[in-house]
Formats: structure tokens, sequence, C-alpha cells
């Protein structure tokens, strides 16, 4: 018996080349977290941009990716919206012009190598 030294991920390769991790996406498209600016696949939820931003964080981070830890909550708005909005990253699709003005603990400390500026 192997001695396991931590969670194994094994991704495929999609019929467009993209990561199975993702759902499917032609373009990259540009959000704002906590003020900086980063490319993220679009038709995604914001929790799995977040690790298409720091993939050596993100999947370790207290996530249950389904809603009930509540971990992955962020404040933020649309593009054409003028109110920010609590919403699970873990539950809503990213899109271009998106503005995250918080996010919560766990995610501070998970993406806090991406966001320093």
């Amino acid at each position: 018996m192997s001695k396991s030294t931590g969670p194994q991920i094994t991704e495929t390769v999609g019929a467009n080349g993209t990561n199975q991790v993702f759902r499917p996406y032609e373009r990259l498209v540009r959000i704002k977290i906590l003020g900086k600016a980063f490319n993220v696949p679009e038709k995604n939820t914001i929790l799995r941009c977040f690790q298409y931003i720091s993939p050596e964080t993100i999947p370790y981070g207290r996530f249950c990716w389904n809603q009930d830890c509540q971990y992955c909550r962020v404040v933020g708005k649309l593009a054409d919206d003028d109110q920010p909005h609590e919403l699970l990253s873990c539950k809503f699709l990213v899109s271009a012009g998106m503005e995250i003005t918080e996010i919560s603990p766990e995610l501070k400390y998970c993406l806090r190598n991406k966001l320093r500026k």
C-alpha cells in the first residue's frame, strides 16, 4: 500500500481542448476582484473562475461547491447593475464586467497571493 501525500486531482482534456474541471468556454472575460482585474473563462461559476486564477489554493479551500458551507459568499455587481448583491460564488455564473467588492475570509485567504497589488 502506498502512502498518499494529499488529494490527487486528475484532469482530462475535453473535446475542444479545454480542461474538464471548467465548463466549456470559447473566450476569457474580464472581471474585477477587490479592484484588481483578471481574465477568467466565460460560462463558469465565480468559484470555478477563482480556481482558474489560483489553481494551487482554491481546490484545497474549505469549499463544498454545492451551497451548503457558505464559505464562497461574495458581494458583487454586474456590469449593467447599480447595486451590489450577495452571491454564492459556487452557484452564480461569471459575466464580463462583473465587479466583486467583498469576499469571504476563506476566499481572501486562498486568493491572498493573487490579490496582492
